[in-house]
């Protein structure tokens, strides 16, 4: 394992000098394994899937009569 002192910038140049050496497919399966990657890293945002839907409650008859 080698450890490499860099700035941002120098670390950014590298990386993209060797994104542009792959071909136009191996661009875009690292772009696709990128986005799979992507979704599997832990949000804060949890979607609520009721938050537009409402939900109607009908009581059986029962309690109608009953009053409950």
């Amino acid at each position: 394992m080698e450890i490499k002192f860099q700035t941002k910038e120098e670390s950014n140049q590298q990386q993209q000098e060797a994104f542009l050496k792959l071909s136009k497919t191996e661009r875009f399966y690292s772009f696709l394994n990128l986005m799979e990657r992507m979704s599997q890293f832990p949000t804060k945002n949890k979607i609520d899937k009721n938050k537009d839907n409402f939900i109607i409650i009908i009581p059986p008859k029962n309690e109608w009569i009953l009053g409950k």
